[in-house]
């Protein structure tokens, strides 16, 4: 869950589940958004997952306010669960979803995922994409 403060509804911290089954992958995209990617964010939080079945339990379990999933993971790709996702969580926080290369993208529209970024991962802009995806998070 988002820590609230007493005074406001502004979250202290978001949460970032990083799906991944390389947990090089998964650093790399946690190293790229770090601690806080834009002084209007706050504090970003992350909830590193390498399964399938736990990005699951964690989306259920709610409070996440991003989801970066990569779709080269293996067995379980993050466009499948994106869509999966997608399909079973109302309302479901946006995802971001690491596509194997650019040509990709309309993969990740088909899985409904808000945006897509490309392997190699380009820090600048996952950024920019977290960036604008986190925004919709907060209380206007």
């Amino acid at each position: 869950m988002t820590d609230v403060t007493a005074n406001t509804t502004r979250p202290n911290r978001l949460r970032v589940l990083v799906y991944s089954d390389d947990a090089n992958t998964r650093q790399k995209v946690i190293l790229a958004l770090g601690k806080r990617p834009h002084p209007d964010l706050p504090e970003l939080e992350f909830d590193e997952v390498a399964t399938a079945a736990i990005v699951i339990a964690h989306m259920d379990a709610g409070g996440i306010d991003l989801a970066v999933l990569d779709g080269e993971a293996v067995p379980a790709g993050g466009m499948g669960i994106a869509k999966q996702l997608k399909d079973e969580i109302d309302p479901c926080p946006p995802i971001l979803v690491l596509t194997g290369r650019p040509d990709d993208a309309w993969l990740a529209s088909w899985s409904r995922a808000e945006a897509a970024v490309p392997h190699p991962i380009d820090p600048l802009q996952l950024s920019e994409a977290a960036i604008v995806l986190l925004r919709t998070q907060l209380p206007a």
